[in-house]
């Protein structure tokens, strides 16, 4: 298991955010400034992405959730709110039915319990597009994907995130990039899902085009007494919309006292 770069901030329980694939923690820039008044905010970089090594085998969503225990138990603090975004939130989907004695509540946004066989080969497509051309040959149209047209023109913050998220894509390395395509692929997260039993939020992007809203309904589903809240953005909604993904989070767990 590699050794994985973390930062924290803040004082109080302890949330952990875990980003989306081709990001780093930076992706949570926003959202930890919303949470660091009231929450101790750890923010990590998954295996082979940001400052985080790769390790030389191929891993699957079961191994990130394993890494995220890991890092959960290692703060020693006791048991977490686990936030994650698209391949975080497969990781907190399985950190949830593996780990169910280190997370306090769970959020998965933006995200997939399963993919059908088109999905897969298109994921298929794009491992092979990167293992041939590399990182830059895939970047804009993952941040087509990402963010919503006007996010991308806004001269007021949106464009320059965009580029910031933009440069930690194509500084990813190609193979570690192409192995954490490959474990989201094949995630088949539903039965495990049946057995969380931790309160849990899941967040859909009305515009999202990558996970659409009704793969969170799909999850929502799957898990008993989840609850489903949506926001006006693409993918990366915590990126779009901090401040409203802060507040969503924020009413989650202030209805949750006994967990809190």
């Amino acid at each position: 298991m590699p050794q994985l770069h973390f930062v924290t901030q803040g004082q109080g329980p302890l949330v952990v955010l875990s980003h989306a694939l081709g990001c780093d923690l930076t992706m949570w820039d926003g959202v930890a400034a919303q949470l660091q008044p009231h929450f101790t905010v750890l923010r990590y970089d998954h295996r082979g992405h940001g400052r985080s090594p790769a390790g030389s085998d191929a891993f699957t969503v079961a191994d990130l959730a394993d890494d995220a225990a890991e890092l959960i138990r290692a703060h020693g603090g006791g048991a977490a709110h686990f936030v994650g975004l698209s391949m975080g939130g497969m990781t907190a989907q399985a950190l949830g039915a593996r780990h169910p004695a280190l997370v306090r509540s769970l959020v998965i946004a933006n995200s997939a319990s399963h993919y059908d066989e088109a999905a897969l080969a298109l994921w298929r497509m794009r491992i092979a597009t990167v293992q041939a051309q590399g990182m830059e040959a895939i970047a804009d149209g993952a941040l087509q994907r990402w963010f919503t047209p006007e996010f991308r023109a806004d001269s007021r913050g949106g464009q320059a995130r965009v580029a910031a998220l933009r440069a930690v894509l194509v500084a990813t390395a190609p193979a570690p990039y192409a192995a954490a395509c490959a474990a989201v692929a094949g995630i088949d997260l539903e039965a495990g899902n049946a057995t969380i039993g931790c309160p849990t939020l899941v967040i859909a992007g009305d515009r999202d085009d990558a996970t659409p809203p009704a793969l969170s309904r799909a999850i929502a589903d799957s898990i008993p007494r989840a609850r489903l809240q949506s926001l006006d953005a693409a993918h990366l909604s915590a990126v779009e919309q901090p401040e409203a993904f802060a507040q969503l989070l924020s009413r989650f767990w202030d209805s949750l006292p006994a967990v809190r």
